[in-house]
C-alpha cells in the first residue's frame, strides 16, 4: 500500500470504531465487536483503494458507506439474528399500522399493547427484543412492510459507484427523505425528540437517557417503537422499493 493509502486508513480508522459501535449496541451479545471492526477496516482499504476525488464527492462520506456495507455483509454471513424476533418486530409494526388506521392518530403505548394482547412488561419485553431488526437505521425504513418471506437484512447488495448519479434513484431518495420527514413529524414529541437527539445530536443511548430522564433500556424500548410507527407509516405510503445502498447513504 503506497503512503497515501497508509494515511488515508489511519486517519479514518477511528470512523470505523464509531459506525462498528453505533451497530453492536442494537445488536444481541453473541455479536463480536471484533468482527464488525474487521470486516469495516477491509471495507475500508476497499474505499481508499476504489475512491477517485471529484469536486462533489468528500471521502470521508463514500468510505462511510462502504464501511458500513462491509459490516452489513458480515452481518449477512453470520445470520445473527433469529427468525422469531424478525417475526415479532413485523407483528409490531403490523399492529401499530392497523391501529394507526383505527384511531386516526398516534396509538398509545397501552393500545398497542392491548392489540397485540401483550401485558405491559410482555411488550416492553417485545420491544427490546425487536431492536436487533431495527440495526440499519433509516437504510432499513426503505423496505417499507416486508413481506413474512423477506429477512430484515436481505437488502439489495451495494452498488455500482456510478449509480448514486442515475436521476431516477435521486428521484426516489429526494421521495424517501420526504417520506421519512413526515412520518417522524408525526411521531409522538416524546419519540421525535428522541430520534433528533441520536441522529442530530449524535448522542449516545446513556447520553440520551440523561438528557430524557429515562433509563437506558426505557430510550431503547422507545426507540424501537418510534421506528415500528416510522416503518408503519412507509409501508401505508406504499414505500417499498429501495433506491439502493448509495441513495440511501444520503438519508443519514
Amino acid at each position: 500500500m503506497c503512503t497515501s493509502e497508509d494515511q488515508l486508513v489511519g486517519q479514518h480508522a477511528p470512523m470505523v470504531r464509531r459506525v462498528a459501535m453505533q451497530l453492536i449496541s442494537r445488536l444481541p451479545a453473541s455479536v463480536e465487536l471484533d468482527d464488525l471492526m474487521q470486516a469495516g477496516m477491509m471495507g475500508l482499504l476497499d474505499a481508499v483503494r476504489r475512491y477517485q476525488q471529484t469536486p462533489d464527492a468528500q471521502f470521508e462520506t463514500y468510505a462511510m458507506t462502504r464501511v458500513r456495507g462491509a459490516m452489513l455483509d458480515e452481518l449477512r454471513s453470520q445470520d445473527w439474528l433469529p427468525r422469531s424476533v424478525r417475526t415479532k418486530a413485523r407483528s409490531l409494526e403490523t399492529a401499530v399500522h392497523r391501529l394507526h388506521n383505527k384511531l386516526l392518530r398516534a396509538p398509545t403505548e397501552t393500545e398497542i399493547a392491548e392489540e397485540l394482547n401483550l401485558s405491559m412488561p410482555e411488550y416492553h419485553l417485545l420491544l427490546e427484543e425487536a431492536r436487533g431488526a431495527q440495526i440499519i437505521h433509516y437504510e432499513d425504513l426503505a423496505r417499507g412492510q416486508s413481506d413474512s418471506n423477506e429477512e430484515g437484512l436481505d437488502m439489495a447488495a451495494p452498488q455500482a459507484e456510478g449509480e448514486w448519479c442515475n436521476p431516477l434513484n435521486q428521484l426516489v431518495s429526494d421521495g424517501l427523505r420526504a417520506a421519512l420527514v413526515q412520518a417522524i413529524e408525526e411521531l409522538p414529541e416524546r419519540e421525535k425528540l428522541l430520534l433528533s437527539l441520536q441522529f442530530e445530536q449524535d448522542l449516545n443511548q446513556k447520553e440520551i437517557g440523561l438528557v430524557m430522564g429515562i433509563t437506558e433500556g426505557r430510550v431503547s424500548q422507545l426507540r424501537s417503537q418510534a421506528v415500528a410507527r416510522i416503518r408503519a407509516k412507509l409501508a401505508q405510503d406504499a414505500w417499498h422499493e429501495s433506491p439502493g445502498e448509495y441513495a440511501l447513504h444520503s438519508l443519514l
